[in-house]
């Protein structure tokens, strides 16, 4: 078999960019949520309203960040608001559409956690922690969640959630009443997960060419239940590819040039 032109990690970016529709605000997260958003703004969705943590509102960067706090957020912005504003105008009220998140571990039920590996009081890792994650997740009317897919990410049971899900399954979430739907979709290198409509649990609905429904189970940490009707994702448009790449490139050469800090004399 020949190889498709494209990695692993290119096709997980288009697949999570186009998720995302024209004049949705969005609540971005750093990494590869800020690349699949980014790449959809670039494309197909060229009014996709960015609004990052910090308080910037509206952020077209020609390069994709290094943080919440990078510069380019911010002198590309359409406004920049102060950070609580963002959460209790923004995001509490309902005006963000999709919320993009990532994390260290994913439960069956779309729970996250970014705070620790192990146990809370001594663990083996301490992740960065919540940061807004946890407001996102409760209060986006949508979540869409990317990140890589192992035994270790998908686990059958999270260290510490830091960000609810549908908790567990079958309408608990509604009963406990987070505004937002919840996660609508887990963007992985190996296909895209949906929450069955009965039991909320995840379940596998595409996979990408050439990936196998046993291979995405090797990949996860609990059974994993395939959908009836198992799609393929189509594979990356060349204008896809082009952009996507160009954009790498730039964030490379700008993030490999020297800071020049310019001290009092």
């Amino acid at each position: 078999m020949s190889e498709p032109g494209y990695s692993r990690d290119e096709i997980m970016t288009v697949t999570a960019a186009r998720q995302l529709r024209n004049g949705a605000v969005c609540f971005v997260g750093i990494g590869l949520p800020s690349a699949a958003c980014n790449l959809a703004r670039l494309t197909h969705a060229p009014d996709l309203v960015l609004i990052y943590e910090s308080g910037t509102v509206g952020t077209r960067p020609v390069v994709l960040p290094l943080s919440i706090g990078d510069g380019e957020l911010a002198e590309t912005a359409t406004c920049i608001v102060p950070l609580p504003e963002i959460f209790a105008h923004y995001l509490q009220r309902g005006r963000i559409d999709v919320g993009f998140l990532g994390a260290a571990q994913l439960d069956r039920f779309g729970n996250l956690n970014s705070t620790v590996i192990g146990d809370y009081a001594h663990p083996q890792v301490r992740l960065p922690g919540a940061g807004g994650a946890p407001e996102i997740a409760t209060y986006a009317r949508e979540v869409l969640v990317v990140m890589k897919q192992t035994p270790r990410s998908f686990v059958a049971r999270l260290d510490f959630c830091t960000s609810c899900g549908y908790l567990e399954g079958r309408g608990v979430r509604r009963t406990f009443g987070p505004p937002g739907a919840g996660p609508q979709a887990v963007i992985t290198d190996f296909g895209v997960l949906r929450p069955n409509p009965d039991t909320e649990e995840l379940e596998l609905a595409s996979v990408y060419p050439g990936v196998t429904a046993d291979a995405a189970r090797a990949a996860t940490g609990w059974p994993l239940n395939v959908t009836r009707t198992l799609a393929v994702v189509p594979p990356p448009e060349p204008r896809e590819l082009e952009v996507l790449r160009d954009l790498h490139a730039r964030t490379g050469a700008a993030h490999a040039r020297p800071v020049h800090i310019k001290l009092p004399s």
